[in-house]
């Protein structure tokens, strides 16, 4: 994985401290776009057990960190924008982050890792110059792009 010279860290926690079932559920999603390096053990912290691991997601890195006791919890100050080509990759990352997390509103969701992710189509922009396209963005919690287009 390439060096960035600033890369995010993103702070879980799981049963027992554990990272890899962190980096199965989004190597689920993300496929070949989601590399890993080694998992690190850092030992008992006061917050239990605590492994870190950095991964890469479309080319952009993180390092992951999970400890067993939750220190920080994940919240709205931190979110993740998808810009999908279509319906069908809407519903495909909607549908797999909301099924053990929970739905918002306007294309916002939280994985059950309590990570938010704004799921979009990457032609926004065109779609919000629609008439109406305001009022039909507040009604969707997922974003359908056949709405927009009535």
């Amino acid at each position: 994985m390439d060096n960035n010279k600033i890369v995010p860290n993103l702070w879980f926690s799981a049963d027992g401290g554990s990272i890899s079932k962190i980096i199965e559920y989004y190597k689920d999603i993300f496929f070949s776009d989601f590399e890993f390096g080694q998992i690190v053990p850092l030992g008992e912290t006061p917050s239990g057990k605590t492994e870190m691991c950095t991964v890469s997601i479309y080319g952009q890195n993180y390092v992951f960190m999970s400890t067993a006791i939750e220190h920080h919890p994940l919240n709205d100050a931190v979110s993740f924008m998808i810009n999908c080509e279509d319906q069908s990759e809407i519903d495909r990352y909607w549908n797999y982050f909301t099924s053990e997390g929970k739905e918002s509103q306007c294309g916002w969701c939280i994985d059950k890792y309590g990570l938010r992710w704004q799921v979009l189509p990457k032609n926004l922009g065109e779609l919000m110059s629609k008439p109406n396209s305001f009022q039909v963005m507040m009604g969707q919690k997922k974003i359908v792009i056949e709405d927009y287009l009535k």
